[in-house]
């Protein structure tokens, strides 16, 4: 009979303290930069590469959440970063709903002016057709926002993986994480095979958030 599964928490008793804290930092680091690679995989997204990348980052920080609550006294995960979070989300989800209002409401005056020329035997929907260039700056604008929303979450939680392999004496290398993109702060870029790949730095990153 094989024995029964032990979770983080019951692992982490079985431990002496200096070994506690490093196998929470350990798997919190290991959470930490799938979230990461998982964020930046949406930003590389928005900038039209095709991406195949198959960890959601919200399901991935809602299981960090999860777990910082099971370790009770042991939480790595740092309490500032899930208000961070959920305004980033909330801004998010308000940026597209702003966007598709938008192009609901240029496809209305298109087909509101497509009628009246229809009844009046008047051009009217050329003026519609010369709104047309708005939904491109509507695109433009939602994408350019969505892109400081990801690239400030995704340096945050590099931030946040720097102080744990800083605090713990943790391996950088052993983190390594997939990347697609090399402006942020706080990491070395090395390019593997075909992919980029990065290491948090030994210095704390001076990037302003």
């Amino acid at each position: 009979m094989t024995d029964p599964v032990k979770d983080s928490v019951e692992v982490a008793l079985d431990l002496d303290e200096k070994e506690v804290y490093s196998h929470i930092a350990h798997e919190s680091a290991e959470d930490i930069i799938r979230i990461i690679s998982s964020l930046d995989a949406e930003r590389a997204k928005l900038h039209g590469e095709v991406i195949y990348y198959k960890d959601d980052w919200d399901d991935l920080i809602r299981e960090r959440m999860a777990k910082g609550k099971r370790h009770t006294a042991f939480d790595f995960y740092n309490p500032a970063l899930l208000d961070i979070w959920e305004a980033k989300v909330r801004e998010l989800k308000e940026l597209k709903k702003r966007e598709k209002l938008g192009y609901a409401l240029l496809a209305a005056v298109l087909v509101l002016t497509g009628a009246a020329s229809v009844m009046t035997g008047q051009a009217y929907v050329l003026l519609g057709m010369a709104l047309l260039p708005l939904a491109v700056l509507i695109r433009d604008r939602s994408r350019d926002r969505s892109d400081l929303i990801y690239y400030e979450l995704t340096q945050f939680f590099i931030d946040e993986l720097g102080e744990l392999v800083r605090k713990h004496n943790l391996q950088p290398e052993r983190y390594k994480f997939k990347i697609f993109s090399g402006d942020y702060f706080g990491i070395e870029a090395r390019k593997l095979g075909t992919g980029l790949f990065a290491v948090v730095t030994a210095e704390k990153s001076k990037g302003n958030h």
